[in-house]
């Protein structure tokens, strides 16, 4: 009897998500605050980009840029932009005494919201 399931170290896609890559997303966040209460919207957006980051990237340490958290607030707690473009970097943690050795760290892109998902810098 052999199961369809096997592991990731078994057929060697251990690698893929322990490179350090830089890619660039939109997020659309009106999907994520739509009929939200207006005093929670503008922190259920921060969440939401975390949780997206994390879901991309595989990493449970997600670190936001304070550029891209004043993006998000730019038009106060109750008008969240509808969508947003944000470059996650998904880097080597240095501190000793952390539990993962990546995490992601998120930042906001100035420019069209057109373009599809990017690699920006595969290294």
């Amino acid at each position: 009897f052999r199961s369809a399931y096997t592991p990731c170290t078994a057929s060697g896609n251990m690698g893929k998500t322990q490179d350090v890559v830089t890619r660039e997303y939109t997020i659309n966040l009106a999907k994520a605050v739509h009929g939200l209460t207006f005093k929670k919207r503008a922190p259920r957006a921060v969440q939401a980009v975390k949780k997206f980051a994390q879901k991309v990237m595989k990493t449970s340490d997600v670190r936001v840029d304070v550029k891209l958290n004043k993006a998000i607030w730019s038009k106060g707690i109750r008008n969240v932009p509808r969508k947003l473009r944000v470059q996650i970097s998904r880097k080597r943690n240095d501190d000793e005494d952390a539990t993962e050795d990546l995490y992601s760290y998120v930042t906001v892109v100035d420019g069209p919201t057109n373009e599809g998902t990017k690699v920006v810098d595969d290294v």
